[in-house]
């Protein structure tokens, strides 16, 4: 076994010969450098509003190896906006229950979806090349309905240089290298940018003093649906913490915590990380290696998002630990907040700098992530004895105080970032649900005939409850879909009224194109409407 290897699971867009090699360099109105799961997913969502796209990729497909497996509720909700939704949840092990031992006790276990009247589970465990998979094939269907999206499998960026109106890129191929041109340039090439380095921009942040081995293994067990975490596991051998989590195709990821100090090429030998796993599972229980490598927990960003025309996504913007499965689910975030956005200031329906609110709010979200992620390694890995005597009395209480319980921190799991008090923002309405503050995501409800977010798809939409529509059709160009729904006649039980009115008796919401609430009103005129959407776009002076 080694950590690092690239075979392929899928190869899905074998390399051909660009047919314009060896001529002038071409002109694309949006380059996007890495074919991962946030490169794949910005294509998609760009091609689908008709903004043409290509996507270069320094392989020929997704690489073996399940890395990121756990896809939050808000990233089924924006596949499932993209097409993708349905098939990650058929294919994927649904979960929502997790529990928390220490050592051979457990602690307690909590459920991260405990209302009905959702779409989709609050979590589902699926293998990366899965996800990356779906979303190639969606990019197929809408290839075959006219979606501009080209994909070019073994292109790597060589070189790039920066202009007033374009970015300038060198392209290294079997066949030899060309040239082309990009109006905008989505860098979403991994931790390791290239396109970082080859800019020279910083990557902050600290990066943790340990590791983590994880193990990818196939068996067939009766281990229930759950993500299940132990501190200071009672195997043999199995480090500080250990993680279980069931895949599809019989497949369960293992996490053990080493420690800093170690031999990596040691720790990756097949005859030592087996001894780890059969401590854990038993000597009986047969499996195979499918995969394994070790990681360090690392939390840095880069200063800003946006470059002038060069925009960085996913991890080549930020990191995080893995635990609490924060990188993947905020990479998807930060495709949905992007795509929308450049769109319109591709069509000139936007000014460019609505681009740096990209920047603005999806820092917002990665200082959040990181926050969350620093505090859940800082309670894993207590850095003194007192701190370590201070996450075990809180792990003892937790037993029997539910009071204690949001003080354990075993990786606190993803939820979706709220633009709270960001310049895109417009008015909001008093004494309604926080969940559906301005800012905030859409959250789901079921009406009578689907839920609310099938609704919702990737554009601006005003949804008035229990009450008429102020007559908005478009706004400077910027097509509004209305929306109109009486919570007692269209939806399914309470829950739409609970989360969009409370103690109100209307509303009206302004929602974004990626279903971020932008302003909310119990009473909206076409103006209040107009001004609003115009704040979202980043026009300065509107109310």
């Amino acid at each position: 076994m080694v950590d690092v290897r690239y075979d392929i699971a899928f190869k899905l867009y074998p390399y051909e010969k660009v047919a314009a090699q060896g001529a002038r360099a071409q002109r694309h109105p949006v380059v996007i450098v890495g074919g991962g799961p946030i490169g794949m997913a910005t294509a998609l969502d760009l091609g689908r509003k008709g903004t043409p796209v290509l996507v270069l990729d320094d392989h020929e497909g997704v690489g073996q190896g399940s890395r990121a497996i756990c896809f939050a509720k808000r990233t089924l909700e924006i596949a499932d906006r993209l097409g993708a939704g349905q098939t990650m949840v058929d294919k994927g092990v649904v979960w929502n229950v997790g529990k928390v031992f220490h050592g051979d006790d457990k602690v307690f276990e909590f459920n991260l979806q405990p209302e009905a009247g959702h779409k989709f589970p609050a979590f589902i465990n699926l293998q990366q090349p899965y996800f990356e998979k779906f979303l190639v094939d969606e990019i197929r269907v809408a290839q075959s309905q006219g979606a501009p999206i080209e994909i070019r499998g073994r292109n790597a960026v060589t070189r790039m240089a920066q202009h007033d109106d374009h970015v300038a890129l060198d392209i290294g191929t079997p066949d030899g290298p060309y040239q082309i041109e990009a109006d905008w340039l989505i860098a979403c090439d991994g931790a390791r940018s290239p396109i970082r380095d080859m800019m020279g921009l910083s990557f902050d942040g600290r990066v943790f003093e340990d590791n983590f081995l994880i193990a990818d293994v196939k068996m067939t067990a009766d281990f229930p649906t759950e993500r299940w975490f132990w501190f200071e596991p009672p195997f043999k051998d199995s480090g500080a913490s250990a993680l279980l989590h069931k895949q599809p195709d019989d497949i369960w990821r293992i996490d053990f915590q080493l420690g800093w100090d170690i031999d990596r090429a040691h720790e990756l030998k097949e005859e030592n990380i087996r001894a780890r796993v059969d401590a854990m599972l038993g000597q009986d229980v047969p499996y195979e290696l499918e995969w394994t490598s070790i990681y360090t927990f690392q939390c840095r960003r880069m200063e800003k998002f946006r470059h002038d025309r060069v925009i960085f996504a996913g991890d080549a913007a930020h990191q995080v630990s893995p635990f609490g499965a924060r990188g993947a689910n905020s990479g998807i975030q930060d495709a949905e907040n992007l795509a929308w956005k450049l769109d319109l200031v591709i069509r000139g329906l936007a000014p460019d700098s609505l681009l740096d609110s990209y920047s603005d709010e999806r820092v917002h979200g990665a200082d959040e992530n990181i926050l969350n992620s620093t505090r859940a390694t800082d309670f894993l890995t207590p850095k003194s004895e007192t701190s370590k005597i201070f996450r075990n009395a809180v792990l003892e209480l937790a037993r029997d105080h539910a009071f204690a319980r949001p003080l354990v921190n075993s990786g606190r799991l993803s939820v979706p970032c709220v633009y709270d008090g960001l310049p895109l923002n417009g008015a909001d309405m008093a004494d309604a649900p926080t969940r559906t503050r301005v800012g905030a995501p859409c959250v789901d409800a079921p009406l009578r005939d689907g839920f609310l977010l099938d609704r919702l798809q990737g554009r601006f939409t005003l949804l008035a409850l229990n009450c008429p529509l102020p007559e908005v059709a478009e706004v400077d160009g910027i097509a509004v879909h209305g929306l109109q729904l009486d919570t007692t006649r269209d939806a399914v039980g309470d829950a739409l009224a609970d989360r969009y009115l409370g103690a109100q008796a209307q509303a009206i919401y302004l929602i974004r194109p990626d279903q971020h609430v932008t302003a909310r009103w119990s009473h909206a005129s076409a103006d209040d409407v107009a001004g609003a959407l115009r704040r979202a776009i980043g026009q300065k002076g509107t109310p």
